[in-house]
């Protein structure tokens, strides 16, 4: 038995579920569509119940309790009725549970130990003639069940529980990771769980997967799997290049040299002041910090505010001149735009390069601009260009971040605090005080590894 056999097999024995999990999960499901019926009985209306996810196509992991249950309703019942029948049959069937919303209300419960979601959802004919996101759900189900064997299945669960391992397990847009549904396409696109590590390992990003041969529209993602039920959808549209390239990594070590820790979720020690200040001493880069009370937010609307916020202090920061290292972003009651500068103060002057001297019309306007400007040295010529050397704008990013934060594009939630100067920034050795609250994020980004 080779290692990858050896390493895999004593993994399966951890994630394959036993077979009494298997008739318990079953049985509970079963009485759940029971009471759903029972729920529809009393409706003006027929609907359908479906047992949906991976409970349903036999792909999940051991010690995962969750059911989730749709009910199709007719395609011409009017959404205001769908989403209240929908709620009605919900608590009746989770009479302690509570409503969340996704694209439209559905009830979330627990039902004997299992976290469940009922969910209603159009009974449309495919996936193409949707009338909410989750009426493509069902669709999924029916072609993966087509095409899964136990074999199969069993190395989804290998798959899945690998993507948990290393880190890029999840399509909330917090992780912009791999979905279930697209670790069980990707399975069953190469067939099996060595095939699809030894396929993502030579990935070239643009990659693209069309596993019904749709010949869909382009689309513009690092990885492009498109639905075998809906042609005109990237199941892969979420994950980012940086989780696309970190599973790479991790397949060709895993292959190079298999190891049971790769499936196993690294649980990262959070960062002291001490550890912390010892990074910054050891660097000798300035950190900054924007800190404000996060939004009241599901974090699928939250975190896309807070990497566009991000993304946009960077670009502020640079246009500035000031030399960025690296960014991130967390959330936990308070939230913070984090980066790391190698210096936090300027010269007092910059570096402006005009047109070339024989563009005549431009030329002449620069130069006639700052021929009238005292405070400026120059203009002068230089390499066939004028320049001059002006007083610059900003020269402490902490005053960029003070004064000029309302510049750049930011989340609309984050502007909106911005607008209100209702936030704090933290420089240098300040940065400390928020240990207590982002002691792992410090630590992912002090200590950071493929």
């Amino acid at each position: 038995m080779s290692d990858f056999e050896a390493v895999v097999g004593r993994v399966s024995e951890r994630v394959d579920p036993t077979a009494e999990e298997r008739r318990a999960l079953a049985a509970a499901a079963g009485r759940l569509a029971d009471r759903a019926r029972d729920a529809i009985a009393n409706l003006p209306v027929d609907a359908e119940v479906v047992q949906v996810g991976s409970t349903a196509r036999g792909t999940w992991v051991a010690g995962d309790r969750d059911i989730d249950l749709f009910v199709q309703f007719p395609s011409d019942l009017p959404r205001e009725d769908l989403e209240a029948y929908g709620l009605e049959v919900g608590k009746a069937v989770l009479p302690d549970g509570h409503e969340e919303y996704a694209e439209h209300p559905y009830v979330k419960g627990e039902f004997e130990g299992y976290d469940v979601d009922l969910v209603p959802c159009y009974g449309v004919e495919n996936a193409t003639a949707i009338q909410s996101a989750v009426d493509r759900t069902p669709f999924h189900n029916e072609y993966l069940l087509e095409r899964l064997d136990d074999d199969l299945a069993g190395d989804v669960r290998l798959f899945k529980q690998f993507l948990k391992g290393v880190g890029v397990y999840g399509s909330d847009l917090r992780t912009q990771g791999f979905s279930g549904y697209l670790a069980e396409l990707l399975v069953v696109e190469y067939g099996g769980f060595r095939a699809t590590l030894a396929a993502a390992q030579d990935w070239r990003p643009p990659v693209v997967l069309d596993p019904e041969d749709h010949q869909a529209a382009e689309f513009d993602d690092p990885l492009v799997v498109v639905d075998p039920t809906d042609p005109e959808r990237n199941v892969a549209a979420v994950v980012s290049e940086t989780n696309v390239a970190t599973l790479q990594h991790h397949a060709r070590t895993f292959l190079e040299d298999p190891d049971e820790d790769a499936f196993e979720p690294a649980d990262r020690e959070p960062l002291d002041e001490e550890a912390l200040r010892a990074h910054l001493e050891r660097r000798a880069t300035t950190p900054l910090a924007v800190v404000f009370d996060a939004p009241d937010l599901v974090e699928d609307q939250l975190y896309p505010q807070l990497y566009r916020s991000r993304d946009g202090l960077v670009r502020g920061l640079r246009e500035y001149g000031f030399q960025v290292l690296r960014s991130a972003t967390w959330a936990d009651g308070r939230a913070v735009l984090f980066v790391e500068l190698s210096v936090a103060e300027l010269p007092a002057v910059e570096r402006h390069v005009g047109p070339p001297v024989h563009v005549e019309d431009h030329a002449r306007g620069f130069y006639e601009k700052y021929a009238a400007d005292d405070d400026a040295y120059g203009p002068f010529v230089d390499d066939g260009r004028y320049v001059v050397e002006r007083d610059r704008e900003v020269r402490t990013a902490h005053e960029f971040a003070r004064d000029r934060l309302d510049e750049v594009a930011l989340g609309a939630h984050v502007a909106s605090l911005v607008a209100e100067a209702d936030y704090e920034v933290l420089v240098g050795g300040e940065v400390a005080s928020l240990v207590s609250e982002f002691g792992k994020g410090f630590a992912a980004y002090f200590e950071p590894n493929a």
